[in-house]
């Protein structure tokens, strides 16, 4: 079983408005998952430097971020990151270019895990419904077409209010979703903003949002998380 997590961290700024980097990985800590997908890693103006230093991944957690050939002092692709056990292997990894008008991308992983392996995608998409489908659509058909094909869990934050309809209706016809529950506003959830999805060859053994005092002062959104297990 593989304990997945997403986190829309808010560039570490909470809702004290206070850029607290160290509270962002208690908050990581407390979850404790093997793969963890960050929104909004990045820094968004001039070098897009990652608000997790390297130094402190390596000295206060037990995870590394998958490279993504982005700038030089970025932790991922137009902030989305993925942060994975030291011991995990990391068979391939890549920036998916999404449609739109403002800046957004995606991340994929293929990765080897308590001898395991699962494709990771985390995203974050639009806040214009047209574009979510449009970039839903895109992820879909790139992992679609990808040569080898693993068992596979998306996530991120969908900006998607309903289930029914737009782009999780989209997801849904190739994803099963967790029942993780409402992570927006962090101070008092009304929204289901953040998703993860598996494909159908992975069972969900359990998931839920991650609420403590920590999360709910370390960004907006509270993390999700999910745990995945082969059938």
């Amino acid at each position: 079983m593989i304990k997945v997590a997403s986190y829309n961290m808010r560039k570490s700024i909470g809702t004290d408005r206070r850029r607290r980097p160290e509270r962002t990985l208690q908050v990581l800590s407390e979850i404790d998952a093997d793969i963890i997908a960050l929104q909004e890693a990045d820094r968004r103006f001039g070098t897009r430097e990652a608000v997790l230093a390297g130094h402190l991944l390596a000295e206060h957690s037990p995870w590394k971020a998958i490279p993504f050939g982005a700038r030089a002092r970025s932790m991922g692709w137009h902030g989305n990151a993925i942060l994975v056990r030291r011991d995990a292997q990391v068979l391939d990894s890549e920036a998916i270019h999404l449609p739109a008008l403002e800046p957004r991308g995606a991340v994929m992983a293929d990765v080897r895990i308590d001898g395991q392996v699962i494709r990771i995608v985390g995203m974050h998409l639009d806040l214009s419904g047209l574009w979510r489908r449009r970039q839903a659509h895109a992820i879909l058909a790139h992992v679609a077409a990808s040569t080898h094909q693993y068992p596979t869990v998306m996530m991120g934050d969908l900006n998607e209010w309903s289930v029914q309809s737009g782009c999780l209706r989209d997801f849904a016809a190739h994803y099963q979703f967790a029942e993780t529950g409402k992570s927006f506003h962090a101070r008092r959830p009304v929204a289901r903003l953040d998703r993860i999805m598996a494909s159908p060859d992975l069972r969900i053994t359990g998931a839920g949002v991650h609420e403590t005092l920590s999360s709910r002062t370390a960004s907006d959104h509270l993390p999700i998380w999910a745990t995945v297990a082969p059938r």
